[in-house]
């Protein structure tokens, strides 16, 4: 049988202790009363208490008081105050303290029951919010991300490193690698976790409604505008904000962004003042903005504010060894964690170059858990297009020697050549061989190279 909820009740006055004992009980709840915050205070620190009523007026500890010393030592338990005077200033007082509400005396016992059974709802939701927040939290912690590719070991390390600061962040790599996965794991291991993560994918929103969902607007700013509305700069004020495929917002809209960048401030439309806001901006986008910004259609200024911590995911066939251990988390994730592939269809998915990424292969896992005959997959349980992949024979730039040659050396050679040609100007040479810029980062400590470019 559940327990009753237990309820402490702190007052001075015998007789309307006793009214308010018998009103609780009456409803169910467990009650526990004592005379003055003095003799409260121990058993509060010391017991898990839903919730605690106490009058502010009492000889020793006095209601203000009781909560102070109780906060102050890191007590959970929710408070209700009781007053005889009704004043603003002990209940403003009470309130900023922490106190749920307040009842002014003489109260009739119904009132009691509501004020304790809505503060009682209220810590239900409280505790299932931080419950939920918990849960967020450790799924996405980086050591729960699936992989164990140098790659990953890289972004996971970046996660680590990035989340304790406020800077700004870009995350770059194709559709379907992850990019919002690794914006939430960084929100939630940040300073900020307590605060609120807010998304918006800019390329989904028509420009002529973007401002209006990026900065809000006040009741009659434009037909259909019939209430003020927060945006979400103001929206993730105290936490981060995520601003998926960046490379996709106007122009004009990419100043409005940098001002907001550089100030901290916004205006809502039709809005007069401004209103200060604190928020970490993280950025993701499929595309090349060093390219874009060649061609005119992405800011420079603003590329440079959003690229002070820049991590690039690979997509899925530069990481094949991910797969295996991506198949299996995802067959447990639909329920099937029984399932097996056969050899040769593991290695036929191994080759699939998986142009959708994580997101195709969580698509393909899901398909072959509902799908499946048995418990092993084989082959021609496959997607067709799976089945009748046949990767194309390069290209070769050269005749390659008989006697065979190093890829090691070949590729030091060819990142050597690039580096010659432009300077050692890193941004270039990765421009010249077809590869990003941190890709050619890597490569370049990975070969002890680093010397050779000068960034």
């Amino acid at each position: 049988m559940k327990e009753p909820l237990e309820i402490v009740l702190v007052e001075d006055d015998p007789s309307f202790l006793r009214v308010m004992e018998f009103s609780l009980k009456k409803e169910g709840f467990a009650v526990t009363s004592f005379p003055d915050g003095e003799k409260a205070l121990p058993y509060l620190l010391n017991n898990k208490a839903s919730l605690f009523i106490t009058d502010l007026a009492m000889p020793n500890v006095g209601g203000i008081e009781l909560l102070r010393r109780l906060f102050g030592q890191g007590s959970k338990a929710t408070p209700v105050v009781i007053t005889a005077y009704g004043t603003v200033e002990t209940a403003v007082e009470a309130m900023k303290l922490g106190a749920f509400d307040y009842l002014t005396k003489p109260f009739a016992p119904e009132e009691l029951v509501l004020v304790v059974r809505q503060a009682l709802k209220m810590r239900s939701l409280v505790s299932e919010n931080q419950r939920l927040k918990e849960q967020l939290a450790e799924k996405f912690r980086p050591e729960n991300f699936v992989g164990s590719s140098p790659a990953m070991e890289a972004v996971f390390v970046w996660i680590a490193k990035a989340a304790g600061s406020s800077a700004n962040a870009l995350i770059t790599g194709e559709s379907g690698t992850g990019k919002e996965l690794v914006a939430r794991a960084l929100h939630f291991h940040s300073p900020r976790v307590a605060g609120p993560f807010v998304a918006i994918n800019c390329a989904a929103i028509p420009a002529n409604l973007l401002e209006a969902e990026l900065f809000g607007y006040v009741r009659g700013a434009f037909t259909g505008a019939i209430r003020d509305r927060e945006g979400k700069f103001e929206e993730a004020d105290g936490g981060t904000l995520f601003l998926d495929e960046v490379a996709e917002l106007p122009l004009e809209m990419q100043a409005k962004l940098l001002r907001v960048l550089e100030d901290k401030k916004v205006s809502r439309l039709g809005g007069k003042g401004e209103t200060a806001v604190d928020f970490r901006l993280v950025a993701s986008t499929n595309k090349k903005l060093e390219q874009l910004i060649s061609e005119k259609t992405f800011r420079e200024d603003l590329y440079y504010r959003l690229n002070v911590l820049p991590v690039e995911l690979l997509p899925l066939r530069e990481r094949r060894e991910d797969i295996p251990l991506l198949v299996s988390h995802f067959f447990k994730k639909f329920g099937a964690p029984a399932v097996r592939l056969s050899s040769d269809a593991a290695a036929l998915l191994i080759a699939y170059p998986f142009p959708g990424n994580v997101r195709e292969l969580e698509n393909v896992c899901e398909q072959l858990a509902v799908m499946r005959r048995s418990d092993e997959i084989g082959v021609a349980d496959l997607p067709d297009k799976i089945q009748n992949y046949r990767p194309e024979k390069p290209k070769l730039l050269f005749e390659p020697p008989e006697e065979g040659l190093h890829l090691e050396e070949l590729e030091k050679e060819l990142i050597r050549f690039a580096l010659d040609k432009f300077g050692g100007n890193q941004t270039k040479a990765a421009q010249y061989l077809g590869i990003t810029r941190p890709t050619l980062v890597y490569r370049l400590e990975k070969y002890g190279l680093a010397k050779d470019a000068n960034g």
